[in-house]
C-alpha cells in the first residue's frame, strides 16, 4: 500500500476531511489548457466554479494528531506504525534543499529534529497529501478538459464547468493549500502514478505538466470508476509514462498509407457518384487505420477470427479497406442498370456484409474477418454479432476468447439512445453469453441526423452506458491520428489482457449531412461553417510527416496517392463488366460444407424423424432420474421425476418428455442443442426442470441431458437476463455460426416477443431474402386463451402469419417432395402442435432438413399437463414423421359422407372442441381436423380432407378474436383450395382491441358462446356466401 493510502486511511478515521478529497465526483468541464501551458478557456455562460477553503476548526484535532505522530517519530521511528515511518522519511527527503547532502535518514532527521516546528511538520504532510490528491484529480477528471473536439467549438462532455480541482489557472493551487511559490518545490510521487518515468520525485510544475500531457491533451481517459486496482494501474501505465505515445518512422508511414486509402476511397466515390447516397466516412477517415490497428494488435495476440458489426456510415470504406471486398464489386452496386439475380429482394449496398479470409500483412498470420449485414436500425446488429462470436468460440473450444473476438462500431447518438446497447453490455459478463471482451468504437459525429447532442442525451458523454460494466473509455480527438493509434493499441492490449469490454470514442465530425444529399446548414449552421473551413485529417497528417522529414512530398503524392487512385480507376473500369448483382457475393456467414459450391441444398428430401424404441427408453430413463450420487432433490422435483418414470413405463410422453426426446436424440446424433431465454432451465410453467439444484449444497446442480451418452454433443440450457431484444438477437447470431445445431429461444410468455420485434421484423423474417443468409433459429412462444388476461394469452400469431410470403390466391404446383419444396420456398415456418410426439418430430425435422428456415412455434400452457394431450411412443416409432395436418380420429372419418360439418382448428382449442363434441354426441356428424403447420399452408393435405368430406360445410374455429389469430391467414387459402365454390365459416371470439379479457367470467362466457356456435349445425343455414 502506498504512503498516501496508508495515511489517508488513518486520517479519515480522525476526520481530516478537508485534506482527503473524495475520489470521485466533481464538476465536469470542456476542453482547455491550464494556465501553466499558457492559455485560458471559454465556455457557455454559467457560474464559475466555487473555491474550496480549508477550515482551521475542522482540522485542528487532525493536525494535532499528525504533530503527535511526527514528534513521536522524531524521537524514535519505531514509536509509530511502519506506514507513518515510510511517509515521514519520504516527506523529509522531499523537503531537503537541492544543495543538502543526504546522510542516513535517521541521522539526518535526528539532526533536523532540533529546528523542526509543529507548523513546519504540518506543512510537509499537507503539501504531500495535496500533491497526491492533485494527481488523483487529474486521473479522475482530467478527461473533462482534454482537447477532444477537432472543430474546437463543442464540449465533448456537454459540460461548461471546469473541475475545481484541476490546475487550469494559478489561483486553483489555493484549492490544495499551495501557491505559485510551491511550483518549483520537489515532491515524492505516489506509487499510483507513472508520470515520473524513472524518477521518484518531481517539481510540482513538472508534475502538473506531465499530468496535462497524459490526461488533458488529445486523449481523455475515463477509468477511475473501475473497481479493480490492478486494472487501474495497468491503464495508468499505458498513458502516464513520458513518451508513452511513441511511433517509429515506419509506423507513421504505415498510418499515412492507410489514411490515404481511407480518404481517397471516399473522394473517388464522391467524384464518380456525386448524387448517390453512400453514407461516407468524411470527417472520421481515421476509422480505417484505427480498425486496422485493432486488428493488427489482436492478431499479434493470437486472434484469428474477428466478427464485426456497424451502422451504414463508413460501411463501404470498411468493406473496401478493412475487409478487402473487391472494389469492382462495390462500384458495380452504384450502376442503376445492374440487374438483380433471382436470390431474393437484396438490400442497399451500405447494409450488406462480407466474409473474407486473408493474411494479415503486419503479423503474417491468417485472419478471418466477418462484417455482419445490418438494417437501418443502427444498433440492432450488436447482440447478433455477440451471438455469432460466442458460437464460434464455443465450437472452437475457445473458452477464454483468445482466438475469436468481436468489434462493434457505433454512432454517438445511437450508442446513447438505443436501449439494445445496454442490453448487449448487460450480457457481456454472463457465463453463457460472454464473448470475453468486445472492442467498441464510437464514431462520434457530435450530432445525430439533425439533432444536437445537447438535446439528444442526458449523460455527459455518449459512451457513459459502458460504465455499468466497468469498461474503460478512451476519448480521442480523431484529427490526431497518432493519438488514435495509441488508444486503439491500448484497447486491443486491454482486451487481450483482461478479456473485458473497452470503448474508444472517436470524437470527430460529419463533413456532409446525414447522407450526401442532405443539407446540414438548415439545423447546424455554425458547426457546418466551421466544417467547411476544416482541413481533412490526411492533409494535416501528411503536412506533419513532411515537416518531420518522415516522408517527402513526392513520396506522399506518387507512391501513395497516385497508386491508390489508379487502383480505384482500374476497379471502376472492371465494374462496368458486371451485369448481374449476386447477393451471395456479400454473404457474411457461409456454410461451405452444408451446401453445394453454388450455395444450393445437396438434396430436396427429408428423412423420417422417428426413433428406435431403445433410444426412447434410454432418454426417458435419463429424464426421470438423477445421474449424480448423493444429490439432494427438492421433494416436488422428485415427484415430477417419478411421474415421468411412470409415463415411460407406460410408453407415453407428456410435453416435457416429448421435448426431451427431441433434444436427446439430436445430441446423440452429434447436433448441439442450445435453449436460452427467461427461466428456461426450470420452465415458466415448472414443467421442464433441465437443471436440477441440490437443496443442501449451494451452486451444485446437475443437467441430466448432458449425461445421456459418452460421445454426445453438448447441451446448453441457460436462463437469460430479463431481455428479449438483446437475447433473441444473440441467439439469432449464435444460430448463424453453424447449421449443425438446434438453437432455441423461449419467451417467458408468447406476447413478450414484441419487445424483440426489431429482430423478428428486420432479421428473422426477411433475412434470407435480403442477405441470402439461412438461419434455423427456433422461437418457442407460449400461447393460449386461458383467462390469464391480455398480457399472458396471445403470442400474436397474426403478426407472424402476415409476414409469411406464400401466395394465398395461387394453388401451388405439386412436385417432388411437396412438403420439402414448400418449406424451401418459404421465409419461415409457423406451427402450433397439439401433441408431444408431433412437437418432437417438428424439432427433429428442423435439423434434418437440407436447408435452414426460422421456426415459429406456439407452445401450450395447460396442455403441458393435460392427460388427453399425451402421446404414445408408437407415434415416435421408427419411420414416422411430422404431421402437418392431423385428420379426424373417430366415427366421422369412418363414414365421411354422413358428416355435416368439418371444423378445422389448431392448438389447444382442439381439446375443448373434442370434449364438447363428445358431450353432445356429435362424433359422427362433426369432424375435427387440426392444422399443425399453419405456414406454409398445407394445401395438399387440406384439399384431400375437403374432398373426403365433400358434403360437409367447412368451419374455421379459433379461440382468438376474429381480427387476431389465424383466420385472416387461412380464409383466403381455404377459398383457393375450394376454388371459391363454398365458404369457410368463422367460429370464435368477436373482434376486439385487446388480445384477451382480464375477467375470468367473461372469458368463460366467450368460450361457452363460441362452443355453442361450433356445434349448432343450423347456425349458418340461409347465410349468403
Amino acid at each position: 500500500m502506498s504512503q498516501f493510502r496508508a495515511l489517508a486511511g488513518i486520517l479519515r478515521s480522525r476526520g481530516w476531511q478537508c485534506l482527503l478529497l473524495p475520489g470521485g465526483g466533481g464538476g465536469g468541464g470542456p476542453a482547455c489548457r491550464s494556465v501553466l501551458a499558457g492559455s485560458a478557456r471559454s465556455c457557455f455562460a454559467g457560474p464559475s466554479a466555487p473555491t474550496a477553503v480549508n477550515s482551521s476548526s475542522s482540522t485542528s484535532s487532525s493536525s494535532s494528531y499528525v504533530e503527535e505522530m511526527y514528534f513521536a517519530w522524531l524521537e524514535d521511528p519505531t514509536n509509530v506504525h511502519e506506514s507513518w515511518d515510510t511517509f515521514f522519511r519520504h516527506a523529509q527527503a522531499g523537503a531537503v534543499s537541492d544543495g543538502a547532502v543526504e546522510g542516513p535518514p535517521s541521522a539526518l532527521l535526528q539532526g533536523r529534529a532540533g529546528h523542526q516546528t509543529p507548523s513546519m511538520a504540518r506543512k510537509v504532510v499537507e503539501d504531500h497529501l495535496a500533491v497526491h490528491t492533485l494527481i488523483r484529480a487529474y486521473q479522475i477528471r482530467g478527461h473533462h478538459v482534454a482537447q477532444l473536439d477537432p472543430l474546437g467549438i463543442l464540449e465533448a462532455d456537454l459540460d461548461c464547468f471546469v473541475p475545481s480541482d484541476l490546475i487550469t489557472t494559478i489561483d486553483k493551487l489555493g484549492f490544495y493549500g499551495l501557491d505559485e511559490s510551491d511550483l518549483d518545490k520537489t515532491f515524492r510521487l505516489p506509487f499510483t502514478t507513472f508520470i515520473g518515468g524513472g524518477d521518484t520525485t518531481l517539481p510540482l510544475r513538472e508534475i502538473i505538466r506531465r499530468l496535462e500531457t497524459s490526461y488533458c491533451g488529445h486523449v481523455g481517459v475515463e477509468f477511475m470508476f473501475i473497481n479493480s486496482v490492478e486494472q487501474c494501474q495497468w491503464i495508468r501505465g499505458k498513458f502516464e509514462p513520458p513518451g508513452a505515445m511513441h511511433f517509429t518512422s515506419a509506423e507513421k508511414r504505415t498510418l499515412l498509407a492507410r489514411l490515404v486509402r481511407s480518404t481517397r476511397f471516399e473522394d473517388f466515390l464522391a467524384r464518380k457518384w456525386s448524387s448517390e447516397k453512400r453514407f461516407g466516412l468524411e470527417g472520421c477517415e481515421v476509422l480505417i487505420p484505427a480498425l486496422k490497428m485493432i486488428i493488427d494488435s489482436s492478431s499479434a495476440a493470437g486472434i484469428d477470427s474477428i466478427i464485426m458489426g456497424m451502422p451504414h456510415r463508413g460501411r463501404l470504406n470498411v468493406l473496401a479497406n478493412v475487409i478487402r471486398k473487391e472494389l469492382n464489386q462495390i462500384f458495380c452496386q452504384f450502376d442503376p442498370k445492374l440487374e438483380a439475380a433471382d436470390e431474393g429482394s437484396g438490400d442497399v449496398k451500405y447494409h450488406l456484409g462480407m466474409y473474407h479470409e486473408r493474411i494479415n500483412r503486419e503479423t503474417d498470420k491468417t485472419l478471418t474477418l466477418s462484417l455482419m449485414a445490418n438494417p437501418s436500425h443502427l444498433e440492432a446488429v450488436d447482440p447478433v454479432v455477440q451471438g455469432k462470436a460466442k458460437a464460434e468460440q464455443f465450437y472452437r473450444g475457445d473458452s477464454q476468447g483468445k482466438k475469436v473476438m468481436s468489434i462493434l462500431i457505433h454512432g454517438d447518438a445511437a450508442f446513447a439512445g438505443q436501449g439494445v446497447v445496454y442490453e448487449t453490455f448487460h450480457l457481456s459478463e454472463l457465463p453463457s453469453y460472454t464473448t470475453h471482451g468486445t472492442i467498441h468504437v464510437v464514431v462520434n459525429n457530435q450530432i445525430g441526423f439533425t439533432t444536437d447532442p445537447r438535446v439528444a442525451r442526458s449523460s455527459p458523454y455518449p459512451t457513459d452506458v459502458a460504465r455499468v460494466v466497468n469498461a474503460p473509455i478512451f476519448h480521442v480527438n480523431a484529427d490526431d491520428p497518432e493519438a488514435v493509434m495509441h488508444v486503439c493499441r491500448v484497447a486491443a492490449e486491454w482486451r487481450s489482457t483482461f478479456n473485458k469490454d473497452v470503448v474508444i470514442d472517436l470524437v470527430s465530425y460529419r463533413r456532409f449531412g446525414h447522407n450526401e444529399m442532405d443539407e446540414p446548414m438548415f439545423t447546424q449552421p455554425l458547426m457546418y461553417k466551421q466544417i467547411r473551413r476544416q482541413e481533412d485529417v490526411l492533409k494535416k497528417y501528411s503536412d506533419k510527416l513532411i515537416s518531420e522529414g518522415v516522408v517527402t512530398l513526392q513520396e506522399f503524392e506518387v507512391p501513395e496517392v497516385a497508386k491508390y487512385d489508379k487502383i480505384c480507376e482500374e476497379a471502376y473500369t472492371s465494374s462496368k463488366d458486371e451485369k448481374i448483382s449476386h447477393i451471395r457475393h456479400w454473404l457474411d456467414s457461409p456454410w461451405p460444407d452444408f451446401f453445394t459450391a453454388e450455395g444450393e441444398p445437396k438434396s430436396m428430401s427429408c428423412p423420417p424423424t422417428g426413433l428406435e424404441e431403445g433410444v426412447l427408453q434410454h432418454i426417458g430413463l435419463t429424464a426421470s432420474s438423477v445421474p449424480l450420487e448423493g444429490f439432494n432433490l427438492h421433494p416436488g422435483v422428485s415427484r415430477i421425476l417419478r411421474g415421468r418414470s411412470e409415463l415411460v413405463k407406460a410408453r407415453q410422453m407428456d410435453w416435457a418428455l416429448g421435448e426431451y426426446m427431441a433434444f436427446g436424440s439430436l445430441l446423440q446424433e452429434g447436433v448441439h442443442v442450445r435453449l436460452s431465454g427467461q427461466d428456461v432451465e426450470r420452465g415458466t410453467f415448472s414443467h421442464r426442470h433441465h437443471v436440477l439444484h441440490d437443496q443442501e449444497v449451494d451452486r451444485r446442480f446437475c443437467v441430466p441431458m448432458n449425461h445421456l451418452w459418452s460421445d454426445q454433443a453438448p447441451y446448453t440450457v441457460c436462463n437469460s437476463s430479463l431481455s428479449e431484444y438483446g437475447v433473441l438477437g444473440f441467439e439469432l447470431g449464435f444460430a448463424m455460426a453453424s447449421p449443425n445445431a438446434l438453437v432455441l429461444w423461449e419467451a417467458q410468455f408468447g406476447d413478450f416477443h414484441n419487445t424483440a420485434q426489431c429482430i423478428i421484423d428486420q432479421f428473422i423474417s426477411p433475412g434470407q431474402a435480403k442477405w441470402v443468409r439461412n438461419n434455423g433459429i427456433v422461437l418457442l412462444l407460449p400461447h393460449g386463451m386461458e383467462g390469464m388476461g391480455p398480457e399472458h394469452s396471445s403470442a400474436r400469431p397474426e403478426r407472424f402469419l402476415q409476414m409469411s410470403k406464400d401466395d394465398p390466391d395461387r394453388f401451388p404446383e405439386f412436385r417432388g417432395d411437396f412438403e420439402v419444396h414448400q418449406l424451401f420456398d418459404c421465409n419461415w415456418v409457423v406451427v402450433n402442435c397439439s401433441t408431444p410426439a408431433n412437437f418432437c418430430h417438428m424439432l427433429r425435422r428442423q435439423v434434418l432438413l437440407p436447408f435452414r428456415k426460422p421456426l415459429i412455434v406456439f407452445t401450450p400452457k395447460s396442455l403441458l399437463r393435460l392427460p388427453d394431450a399425451r402421446s404414445s411412443f408408437d407415434e415416435l416409432s421408427k419411420g414416422t414423421r411430422f404431421k402437418r395436418l392431423i385428420p379426424n380420429e373417430g366415427p366421422a372419418s369412418e363414414n365421411p359422407q354422413q358428416v355435416k360439418r368439418v371444423i378445422f382448428c389448431t392448438g389447444k382449442v382442439y381439446y375443448e372442441l373434442a370434449r364438447e363434441r363428445k358431450v353432445l354426441n356429435l362424433e359422427g356428424e362433426v369432424a375435427l381436423i387440426r392444422l399443425e403447420q399453419i405456414s406454409p399452408f398445407p394445401f395438399d393435405l387440406v384439399r384431400s380432407e375437403v374432398e373426403r368430406y365433400s358434403n360437409a360445410e367447412l368451419v374455421w374455429c379459433q379461440e382468438e378474436h376474429k381480427n387476431m389469430g389465424y383466420y385472416d391467414y387461412v380464409r383466403p387459402r381455404f377459398l383457393t383450395v375450394v376454388a371459391n365454390q363454398k365458404p369457410i365459416w368463422y367460429v370464435g371470439r368477436d373482434p376486439a382491441a385487446a388480445p384477451a379479457t382480464g375477467n375470468k367470467a367473461t372469458h368463460l362466457n366467450e368460450l361457452r358462446r363460441f362452443m355453442d356456435t361450433a356445434f349448432n349445425l343450423g347456425v349458418f343455414q340461409g347465410r349468403k356466401f
